[in-house]
Protein backbone atom coordinates (compact mmCIF):
# COMPACT_ATOMS: atom_id res chain seq x y z
CA UNK A 1 0.00 0.00 0.00
CA UNK A 2 3.27 2.34 0.59
CA UNK A 3 4.39 2.19 -2.66
CA UNK A 4 3.11 4.34 -5.66
CA UNK A 5 3.90 2.98 -8.48
CA UNK A 6 4.98 5.49 -11.28
CA UNK A 7 2.37 6.33 -14.23
CA UNK A 8 4.55 7.39 -16.63
CA UNK A 9 3.77 10.86 -18.56
CA UNK A 10 1.94 10.76 -22.07
CA UNK A 11 5.10 12.19 -24.18
CA UNK A 12 8.46 12.37 -23.31
CA UNK A 13 10.27 15.36 -22.19
CA UNK A 14 11.51 16.95 -25.60
CA UNK A 15 7.56 17.03 -26.93
CA UNK A 16 6.37 19.31 -24.32
CA UNK A 17 9.35 21.38 -25.28
CA UNK A 18 7.92 21.21 -28.38
CA UNK A 19 4.01 21.90 -27.57
CA UNK A 20 5.00 24.94 -25.76
CA UNK A 21 7.00 26.18 -28.13
CA UNK A 22 4.03 25.95 -31.05
CA UNK A 23 2.13 27.36 -28.29
CA UNK A 24 4.22 30.81 -27.37
CA UNK A 25 4.19 31.45 -31.20
CA UNK A 26 0.57 30.63 -31.31
CA UNK A 27 0.09 33.47 -28.85
CA UNK A 28 2.43 35.78 -30.85
CA UNK A 29 0.83 35.35 -33.90
CA UNK A 30 -2.83 36.00 -31.70
CA UNK A 31 -0.95 39.17 -29.64
CA UNK A 32 -0.05 40.63 -33.29
CA UNK A 33 -3.48 40.42 -34.93
CA UNK A 34 -4.93 42.86 -32.29
CA UNK A 35 -5.84 46.41 -32.64
CA UNK A 36 -6.42 48.22 -35.83
CA UNK A 37 -9.15 50.21 -33.61
CA UNK A 38 -9.56 54.12 -33.13
CA UNK A 39 -10.33 56.41 -30.05
CA UNK A 40 -12.29 58.47 -32.74
CA UNK A 41 -15.49 56.47 -34.27
CA UNK A 42 -15.57 58.87 -37.01
CA UNK A 43 -11.72 58.59 -38.25
CA UNK A 44 -11.16 55.16 -40.79
CA UNK A 45 -7.08 54.49 -40.57
CA UNK A 46 -6.91 51.92 -43.44
CA UNK A 47 -3.00 51.81 -42.95
CA UNK A 48 -3.25 50.38 -38.96
CA UNK A 49 -6.76 48.11 -39.88
CA UNK A 50 -4.80 46.35 -43.05
CA UNK A 51 -1.05 46.67 -41.96
CA UNK A 52 1.11 43.99 -43.61
CA UNK A 53 1.88 42.43 -39.98
CA UNK A 54 -1.49 41.63 -39.11
CA UNK A 55 -3.17 40.36 -42.52
CA UNK A 56 0.44 38.65 -43.65
CA UNK A 57 2.50 37.84 -40.37
CA UNK A 58 0.03 37.02 -37.73
CA UNK A 59 -1.88 34.35 -39.83
CA UNK A 60 1.18 32.91 -40.79
CA UNK A 61 2.69 32.70 -37.63
CA UNK A 62 -0.65 31.18 -36.28
CA UNK A 63 -0.77 28.20 -38.73
CA UNK A 64 3.01 27.84 -37.72
CA UNK A 65 2.25 27.25 -34.21
CA UNK A 66 -0.05 24.72 -35.04
CA UNK A 67 1.76 22.61 -37.53
CA UNK A 68 4.31 22.95 -34.30
CA UNK A 69 1.93 21.76 -32.39
CA UNK A 70 1.02 19.14 -34.45
CA UNK A 71 4.22 17.56 -34.99
CA UNK A 72 4.80 17.69 -30.91
CA UNK A 73 1.97 15.19 -30.64
CA UNK A 74 2.80 12.99 -33.64
CA UNK A 75 6.39 12.78 -32.64
CA UNK A 76 7.62 9.26 -31.88
CA UNK A 77 10.26 8.85 -28.74
CA UNK A 78 14.01 7.86 -29.63
CA UNK A 79 13.88 3.85 -28.71
CA UNK A 80 15.79 2.51 -26.20
CA UNK A 81 18.39 0.11 -28.49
Amino acid sequence: MGDKEKIPFSFPAENYKILLVGLAINIIGFILMIGGATEDPSKFDSSELFSHVRITLSPILIVLGYVIIMYSIMKKPKSDQ
